[in-house]
């Protein structure tokens, strides 16, 4: 199904009655990968999820967003779907989308699920800083060496060799966009949290690693976390029994 926010056809589906729940992907991912999830909560849970602008089947955004342009296009959706109350439950960049929302709609969002949620700035050491010099060394010497190219061509082509998985698979405007949410450092909104908030995560996780779960757990007030261990960034997939058996029971209680 289709619903216009903003100019943006943003994608989505529902099924099933009962408190509502929104589900929310990460980076580069789409109402696909969070089906696993949909299914067992449509049981019990009248459950949405969206494709984000730029992702799935929604249209990219006409101009370069941050997470509070997809938490306000997010707040519209819940808005334009009749939910007085919902519970979120964010996967990496959807964690991001979470926290603003939680941390500015407190009355709106009844409970809250992490999982391996981004929204930190990780510690750069020396090593970062190492490999950030390197990087734009070799952007250097790239640009130098391949001079008679064009210069848009020269970092298009530099860019699919040595940058990021993400920002590789990225184009257009939605590779600025990533420039601008992951530099966006939401660890001032925790402390404003006050939904009861569920963080799961994989020991193994590189992409947000544990460390950044609990400084999530020591800041928001009403927060707990679920530690897999062995899994990775989609510790839900990596996981699927125990993750299910902890979602259900946070949100269902002993039912």
């Amino acid at each position: 199904m289709k619903i216009k926010i903003e100019g943006i056809n943003i994608n989505y589906i529902t099924e099933g009655s009962g408190p509502c729940v929104l589900l929310l992907h990460g980076w580069g991912a789409n109402i696909n990968t969070m089906m696993p999830i949909f299914n067992i909560l449509k049981d019990n849970f009248k459950v949405y999820a969206i494709d984000f602008p730029g992702f799935g089947e929604s249209d990219e955004p006409k101009e370069v967003f941050g997470v509070y342009d997809y938490a306000r296009v997010t707040k519209s959706f819940i808005d334009k779907m009749g939910m007085k109350e919902v519970i979120l439950l964010g996967h990496s960049f959807g964690g991001r989308v979470s926290i603003v929302l939680s941390s500015q709609y407190k009355e709106m969002i009844k409970q809250m699920v992490l999982v391996d949620s981004a929204g930190l700035i990780p510690k750069r050491g020396l090593k970062y800083y190492i490999k950030v010099y390197s990087f734009k060394t070799l952007r250097f010497l790239y640009n130098t060496l391949f001079f008679w190219k064009d210069k848009n061509e020269r970092l298009e082509s530099f860019y699919k060799k040595f940058g990021s998985q993400d920002y590789q698979d990225s184009s257009g405007i939605m590779r600025k966009i990533l420039v601008k949410v992951v530099n966006e450092d939401l660890r001032p909104l925790l402390k404003e949290i006050e939904s009861s908030t569920l963080l799961i995560w994989g020991d193994q996780d590189t992409a947000t690693p544990l460390y950044m779960a609990k400084i999530m757990e020591s800041e928001i007030k009403d927060s707990g976390l679920v530690v897999l261990e062995g899994a990775g960034h989609y510790s839900y997939l990596d996981d699927f029994g125990r993750f299910s058996i902890i979602l259900r029971t946070f949100l269902l209680g002993g039912e």
